[in-house]
């Protein structure tokens, strides 16, 4: 039997075992409308019995050695590796993703359990200076338990950050991942952790909509809850957790800026421009949303930018060798048309589509005020303006709400750092596109783009799973006054 064989989840949910779900939903392949199989769906029901069977099971996993929950972390890892070809056909098949994309999702999640692996064994605490005769110190104690609410567009990068190392530290995860990548997304992380020997009842995959992740964010015994998605989505569940005084994790939307300097190298510049705003179909939430370039080179980016976009194959990508494969669904395909047609008069390649597949865009002469470049489009479109000066550039990159990532071309590394340190973000790479990730690093965005790198790193990663509890310890009991 393969890993992700259906017979085991088909029309299942993970929770202490494979058990039979009440409702299910087809799987379906974008690039083709195909169904793939039935996947459970949880419900609030559901979703409070995994509640307080991951609850049972948190303290004793909190006790466990930190040498056993590194070697099942470990474990993890090594059998994403060994899966890796079968995890990365469900990748390229239930999320649309290119081969190349797929492959770098399965190595990231290696990683990622790797790195958590290491958590286990990392100081989690300090000794405190103290007015008395006694023993003071700062400890990080697990959470409890964890709520996991993982999107679409990367789902087993954007599932497994946050699922490993909250088990590396001792807690308990519910994860409700996109029922429209529910395997990719959340099978294959409870497959892998079943090979891994991760006991029963740590780990809880519930596939749902609004109405499960309201019950996950609701529930008085998931203290933490850690959610990757839109902004807008984004408010109501930073709201719904605050009103339970729940700590929560937000990773939102991005429309990221791409500066170009007039000294930077116009090929590799417009090659950089074309991966940040295309790969993935721009459904990254670090997609290049908006091209600055300097009014030297613009026209002579925008003309190779289009030229570039235009020549780039798009087509389903379990059967093709392409660049680009279908949006998710028709929904999002339609609110990146509605956006590129508002400004259709500005679109100097594409703007066009045939189902699902939709073509490379290039846009130029648009006002900073045209949707299409203000907002998130989610999509493969590419915005272009020009600026005079670093004044200009800094103000136009800034003048958003949105601060995950920034990208900086220019033959003058130093100055591009400089011109960074004005523009608000949570991300910069100079002399490099706007979309990135590796699990040593911290991630995380400002503004309408979330609360800060709580994701990737072994500092972030403690600070989002862990509670700190003052402990004092002295030899005898303190006498008092009364």
């Amino acid at each position: 039997m393969t890993l992700l064989d259906s017979k085991t989840w088909s029309g299942s949910l993970f929770s202490g075992g494979w058990i039979p779900a009440a409702v299910t939903a087809p799987v379906t392949e974008p690039a083709t409308g195909d169904a793939l199989g039935r996947i459970g769906l949880a419900g609030a029901p559901e979703l409070a019995t995994a509640a307080q069977r991951a609850a049972a099971a948190q303290p004793a996993w909190a006790r466990t050695s930190f040498e056993e929950r590194a070697a099942v972390l470990r474990r993890a890892g090594l059998a994403f590796e060994q899966h890796a070809a079968e995890i990365q056909e469900w990748i390229t098949r239930e999320s649309g993703s290119i081969r190349g994309k797929a492959a770098f999702e399965t190595h990231v999640a290696a990683q990622e359990c790797y790195e958590a692996a290491t958590l286990a064994s990392r100081p989690l605490g300090e000794i405190l200076p103290t007015a008395k005769q006694r023993l003071s110190l700062a400890r990080r104690v697990p959470a409890g338990v964890v709520g996991v609410i993982a999107p679409f567009n990367a789902p087993l990068i954007l599932a497994i950050r946050s699922v490993a190392p909250a088990l590396a530290l001792g807690n308990a995860v519910l994860l409700k991942p996109d029922p429209r990548t529910a395997v990719c997304g959340g099978v294959s992380i409870a497959r892998v952790f079943e090979e891994a020997g991760l006991p029963d009842g740590l780990l809880h995959v519930l596939p749902g909509g609004a109405e499960t992740g309201a019950a996950l964010i609701e529930h008085p015994l998931v203290r933490v809850i850690s959610f990757t998605g839109s902004t807008a989505t984004g408010r109501r569940v930073g709201e719904a957790a605050a009103r339970s005084l729940k700590r929560v994790h937000l990773e939102l939307g991005g429309n990221s800026a791409q500066i170009v300097l007039g000294d930077a190298d116009l090929d590799k510049a417009v090659s950089a421009g074309a991966w940040g705003s295309f790969f993935h179909q721009g459904q990254i939430c670090m997609t290049a949303g908006r091209h600055l370039v300097h009014a030297s080179l613009f026209e002579e980016y925008v003309a190779r930018l289009a030229d570039k976009a235009s020549k780039l194959p798009v087509g389903n990508p379990f059967t093709e060798d392409v660049a680009l494969g279908p949006i998710i669904d028709a929904a999002q395909r339609d609110k990146i048309h509605a956006l590129v047609s508002a400004d259709a008069d500005r679109v100097v390649t594409g703007g066009t589509y045939e189902g699902l597949f939709y073509r490379p865009t290039v846009l130029a002469g648009l006002s900073s005020g045209s949707p299409v470049y203000a907002e998130e489009v989610f999509g493969p479109v590419a915005p272009v303006l020009s600026f005079s000066s670093l004044d200009e550039a800094a103000a136009l990159a800034s003048a958003s709400p949105y601060g995950l990532s920034l990208s900086i071309l220019t033959a003058d590394a130093m100055r591009g750092l400089e011109l960074a340190e004005r523009i608000p973000t949570g991300i910069v790479h100079i002399n490099d596109q706007t979309v990135d990730d590796e699990a040593v690093a911290p991630f995380g965005g400002v503004g309408a783009s979330g609360t800060g790198s709580r994701f990737g790193g072994a500092s972030a990663n403690i600070e989002a799973f862990t509670e700190t509890r003052w402990i004092t310890l002295q030899g005898q009991i303190e006498t008092y006054p009364f």
